[in-house]
């Protein structure tokens, strides 16, 4: 038998203190070992481009990024109910939602409306990169003198950036976009309208580059980011038509600031001035771009301007491609979210831009979603 040996008051409390330090230590130890074996973030924060030529399109579900799922039947109501033909919601590249009405499908084309004008703007962007023009020359120097019925002073002060930004001074009220139609209403820079003389922007770019507007297009920019569609050059209306994939991949091009994959297709200081304000008349007007969460805006047919910002209900920091019959492109860099309708006018007796109501009422219903 082994004597039992009692442990003295004072060695009973270094005992303890030992054990305290190593209790701590294996503590301090599993801490750092934890944070070293933290996992990497999750593919889906990274960008995702789809692939060209292909209909191949990563996706994620709605539990994927957080989102509401109660609050997708009445956003897809609220489509059905106002003549949505397409709708469609990237993240990060990668489609949340993407949902056809009324007969539309997946390789349907549709209009874009105005909301081409973007097209127009980042063709011309990619043209100057390329020094075959540069926006803050006059416009008569790819167009020739007398390309407008107004006196030559007043023609000469027309930069081809007022064609991009809305303010070349010329009467708004006539779209046939013809010389006799081309008449003065004030010095370019000084009068912002929205009217349909910036199609002169495609002759601009055809001359510059010696080629038909839609061949340059087509190669500099369509092709890059696996489009599809084609020009409608009608007498009055250049309207650009495609899938709504397509319309999908130029705001997933306008998301990164004119990058596709590994690619500038746009330098992205051309894009950033695109999608900022582009004068001091229309704060929420950038090269055919509009643009959100400004003070003040204003909107076609009208020189009223309206306190508050654009769409009220969206992101402050959302850019727009918007076409009449609500045609969108709705672009919010904070959210990494790229949002797509087409359709029929939300409003039939009115169809025209900014007096429908739908826009607002639109995120409204994306939000409960979203958030």
């Amino acid at each position: 038998m082994y004597a039992t040996k009692s442990l003295t008051a004072n060695q009973t409390q270094m005992y303890m203190k030992y054990l305290a330090c190593f209790l701590w230590l294996s503590l301090c130890l599993t801490s750092c070992k934890e944070k070293i074996e933290e996992p990497p973030p999750t593919p889906s924060a990274s960008m995702y481009f789809p692939p060209n030529a292909s209909n191949t399109w990563e996706t994620k579900t709605l539990a994927d990024v957080g989102w509401n799922q109660s609050g997708v039947q009445p956003l897809k109501d609220y489509l059905t109910q106002k003549g949505t033909k397409s709708f469609m919601v990237l993240v990060n590249g990668r489609i949340v939602m993407e949902d056809y009405f009324n007969g539309h499908t997946a390789t349907t084309a549709w209009e874009w409306n105005s909301a081409g004008k973007t097209l127009v703007a980042t063709t011309t962007g990619i043209a100057q990169q390329e020094s075959l023009l540069n926006i803050n020359n006059k416009a008569s120097d790819y167009l020739g003198t007398s390309w407008t019925s107004m006196a030559l002073a007043r023609e000469n002060l027309i930069k081809v950036k007022n064609l991009l930004t809305m303010t070349t001074g010329i009467d708004d009220t006539k779209q046939l976009v013809i010389k006799s139609n081309l008449t003065y209403i004030a010095d370019a820079s000084t009068r912002w309208a929205y009217g349909n003389v910036f199609q002169k922007l495609i002759d601009i770019v055809a001359a510059a580059s010696n080629k038909p507007f839609e061949t340059y297009f087509n190669e500099k920019l369509k092709n890059k980011i696996g489009m599809e569609g084609s020009c409608n050059f009608g007498t009055i209306f250049t309207i650009y038509q495609s899938n709504t994939r397509s319309m999908a991949r130029f705001g997933l091009l306008a998301l990164n600031k004119g990058k596709w994959n590994n690619e500038q297709v746009i330098n992205e200081t051309f894009f950033n001035e695109s999608t900022t304000t582009s004068q001091n008349i229309n704060p929420s007007y950038g090269y055919l771009w509009w643009l959100n969460g400004k003070t003040s805006f204003m909107i076609p047919n009208e020189q009223t301007v309206y306190q508050g910002a654009l769409v009220p209900n969206a992101p402050a920091d959302m850019f727009a491609a918007m076409g009449a019959n609500d045609q969108r492109i709705y672009v919010v860099p904070s959210k990494k979210m790229v949002v797509i309708r087409m359709g029929e006018a939300s409003d039939p007796a009115n169809p025209s831009f900014a007096v429908s109501g739908f826009d607002n009422t639109l995120w409204e219903k994306l939000n409960v979603v979203i958030k």
